[in-house]
């Protein structure tokens, strides 16, 4: 796991607890819809940020007889759950508690506290979505946004980083609820942007979701990697033919691969046991994120003679 991302989490968690303090008590004293949404949120965030801390130490767990490929995708699956979280609990009672304000409005009381805690807050989120951010570039690689959370194996990367934009977003739709609900005198605007809020968090557990049940259910290497297999398998001389290269991600950071492929009629048991170590020699040097190689059984393996 790339220290990056910890450190992305860690420096969110401690921005959130702040945050989610400062909200509650805004939102206390003014009665803002918004910001009681913005609060939620918060302590959402942080409690997210602790699941996944969590799943990053399970992964890490040595494999065991039940588990002989370790526990690398139990990170996957914390990520799945912290964004049903987020759809469900920081999406679904901000939109909840906007309806209610829309339905029975109440007027604003001293904004000041808002818009202090605003403030504030899109100070702590920034400075969280940096290291967010960080955190994704590594992941990145020149890549758009929207290409690299497909591509991305790493989930902690960039769920991060849609939470904390999430947040940034979220206080400035705040902001401007509660500004245009007392320069208008209508406290149902203030309903209305915590409905926005609680959109946009379910725009983004969505993605967030669908991109980790991927990971969870089995996602392989891409194209380009596997054509580069496939010329590396196929340039060893007793090699005749690769039939299907079969790759799965068990984490992040490991990959196990399974080849099917025919050897030379030729050649003796001797020989494509040589072959074998060349092949897993060649092909972990170039790609050390492929830690367990298989023969499937296509391989077809010589008339065997010693």
């Amino acid at each position: 796991m790339a220290a990056e991302s910890k450190t992305a989490i860690f420096a969110a968690i401690l921005g959130n607890v702040a945050i989610a303090v400062t909200k509650f008590i805004a939102a206390f004293f003014t009665g803002s819809s918004a910001m009681l949404s913005e609060a939620i949120h918060s302590v959402v965030d942080t409690g997210n940020g602790g699941l996944m801390l969590y799943g990053i130490h399970n992964s890490r767990k040595p494999a065991d007889e039940e588990h002989p490929f370790g526990h690398g995708r139990e990170l996957y699956f914390w990520t799945l759950i912290v964004g049903v979280l987020v759809f469900g609990i920081g999406g679904g009672i901000s939109a909840y508690q906007g309806f209610t304000h829309i339905a029975h409005p109440a007027v604003l009381e001293d904004l000041s506290w808002n818009y202090v805690v605003l403030a504030l807050a899109a100070v702590f989120e920034a400075t969280t979505w940096y290291f967010g951010w960080k955190a994704f570039a590594v992941e990145r690689r020149g890549q758009g946004i929207f290409e690299a959370i497909h591509t991305s194996k790493d989930p902690t990367s960039f769920s991060v980083l849609l939470e904390d934009s999430a947040a940034l977003l979220g206080i400035c739709i705040a902001f401007v609820g509660i500004f245009l609900a007392k320069q208008l005198n209508e406290p149902r605007l203030d309903g209305v942007a915590s409905v926005v809020i609680g959109v946009l968090l379910c725009s983004v557990a969505t993605l967030m979701v669908y991109e980790s049940k991927g990971l969870l259910i089995g996602e392989g290497v891409d194209r380009a990697t596997l054509q580069n297999l496939r010329k590396i398998i196929e340039a060893d001389p007793d090699v005749a033919h690769v039939r299907h290269l079969h790759t799965i991600y068990q984490s992040p950071r490991t990959v196990t691969l399974v080849i099917e492929l025919r050897f030379q009629d030729t050649i003796s048991a001797r020989d494509i046991r040589a072959a074998v170590a060349r092949l897993e020699t060649s092909i972990r040097g170039q790609y050390s994120e492929i830690k367990h190689v298989f023969f499937g059984s296509g391989a077809i393996i010589g008339d065997g003679h010693d």
